[in-house]
Parts: C-alpha cells; structure tokens; sequence
C-alpha cells in the first residue's frame, strides 16, 4: 500500500474511485482504512475516497510511545492527517469518520474549519471523549496479550455478524452463517489488530480519558458548524446515545439517526447499507 510523509513519520494511504468530490474516511481504535473496504465499491460515482491509517495502525508508521502517551493524543492524529492532506494535496474535502475517527475529526475540523466539508459519522465518539477506568484499560492490556481476549471484545464491535448467545461472557464467539467476504474481512482485520503499537492499545483510551476530564472539546461543540449526519446503531454497546444526543443539541448543523439491528460497525456488519447511507449524504455533491 502507498504511504505519505506527514511530519517526521509515514502514513498508509488507499484511493477508491475518481471524481471532483473527495471524501476522507477517518477509521477508529485498533482499526484501519480497510473497515470501508467492501462498501466502497458501492459509493457513488464521481466521489474520491481516501482512507489513512493512524500512526501506529494498518500501514502506517509505529512511533515509540511517550511515557504518557502524549504523541498518541487526538490533537496528535488529527495534526498528522492534516498534514498527510497537505501532502497529497487535497486543500478541501469532506469527512467519514468510525467510532474514535469522530472525535479525531472534530480536532481537524477545529484547527482548519474552511478545508472541510459535510462530515459522515458513523457511531463516534464524541467531542465529550469517553470516561476509562483502571479495570477497564486493564481490558486492553489484556487484549494485547490474548488473542482469544481481542476476538471476544472485538466481536462485541461488529456483534450483528455473531450468534447472540456466543457474545456472552466466557464464551467464544460464533459467526452467522453465510456471511462470506464480511466473515473474511473480520478475520483479517482481526490479524491487523493485533500488530498495532501499545500507543493506540493503551494510549487510545488514555488519551479519550483525558478528553473526557478536560472538557476542551465539549465547551467548543457550538464551533463546529459543518454539516454532520451521525448514525448510531441501536445495538451499540460502545458508544452512549445520550452523548450523541448532547453532540447533536450542540452543534449548530447536526442530525442523528438510530438505526435498528446493526452494532458498533456498519461499515463492516452491513456494507451496503453503510454505502447507500453514505451516498445519500455525499452522492449528490458530485452531480
């Protein structure tokens, strides 16, 4: 995969489709740019998409981490994607953000308003960060020892592809059947989680914690006055609703919509559903 320089360290980059409409999707924790992989072949034509991976995830570069984890903070990722934009060129664009990749965004779109566009938020995590306790980091630090750990909590992100009583604790989670390319997706997508740097494992959660302490994000909510259609599925059980209610009240231009049956990922649990979401916001931009 094609990678650019953004500051001292190298992202991974992917393109799909041609069009004077570009759009940049901003995945979540342990994740990558692949999480759109097979929806965006249902994107509409005349739209560009570029998915980038973080610093430490998918093909990008692994820094060290920072005793404190401070060069994996938001206000750090949403700098180095300003700057792999710069290097690529794209002097404006819009936004698809996944789960973390929300609040990620709300940094970009607050450092340079006038570079973007509508936003596409799919369950995010707000600009309230979210609140982690020790135990609950502890969950992480195991995951990056287990593999069995990372699957159960993972399947957790994507919980409409499983059995539901395989979700329960203790037990290991089952596929649906039928479900080929998106069964394969996971699999693989599972095996690139367990190659990203303790920055994004531990420092993610840290640095959401810090976000949720410092309120920096939540007093500035009424700036952020780009166009956002946000979805959250009504079986996530990651994100609070009553935090998207508080981003949707804030903002000046932000809708909220629950959609049944679907987890954490509808990028991965229904791809086409995703795209049909996603053209309907963006598919018109390019007509």
């Amino acid at each position: 995969m094609p990678r650019v320089q953004a500051g001292e360290i190298q992202l991974g980059w992917r393109e799909w489709g041609r069009g004077d409409v570009t759009v940049v999707f901003v995945h979540g924790n342990l994740a990558s740019k692949d999480w759109i992989e097979l929806a965006a072949p249902l994107f509409p034509s005349g739209v560009r998409v570029i998915g980038i991976d973080w610093r430490g995830c998918g093909d990008s570069d692994r820094p060290k981490p920072a005793a404190d984890y401070v060069n994996y903070a938001m206000q750090q990722h949403a700098q180095d994607l300003l700057a792999a934009l710069d290097a690529l060129g794209i002097e404006f664009c819009h936004l698809a953000t996944h789960s973390t990749g929300g609040i990620i965004a709300a940094r970009m779109l607050l450092m340079q308003p006038q570079r973007f566009g509508r936003v596409f938020a799919l369950d995010p995590v707000t600009p309230l960060g979210m609140a982690f306790n020790a135990d609950q980091i502890g969950v992480f630090r195991a995951m990056m020892k287990s593999k069995e750990v990372t699957r159960a909590v993972m399947a957790t992100a994507a919980s409409s592809l499983f059995v539901p009583d395989s979700l329960a604790p203790n037990a290991v989670p089952r596929f649906r059947e039928g479900l080929g390319d998106i069964q394969r997706l996971f699999e693989r997508i599972l095996e690139q989680t367990f190659s990203v740097s303790e920055g994004i494992w531990i420092g993610t959660p840290v640095n959401l914690n810090r976000e949720w302490e410092s309120k920096e994000l939540e007093r500035r909510m009424a700036e952020i006055r780009h166009p956002h259609l946000v979805l959250w599925g009504e079986r996530d059980g990651w994100i609070p609703p009553a935090d998207l209610r508080a981003m949707a009240a804030a903002m000046p231009d932000c809708r909220l919509v629950i959609v049944p049956g679907v987890g954490h990922s509808m990028n991965l649990e229904i791809p086409a559903l995703y795209a049909g979401y996603f053209g309907a916001w963006f598919g018109g931009l390019a007509r």
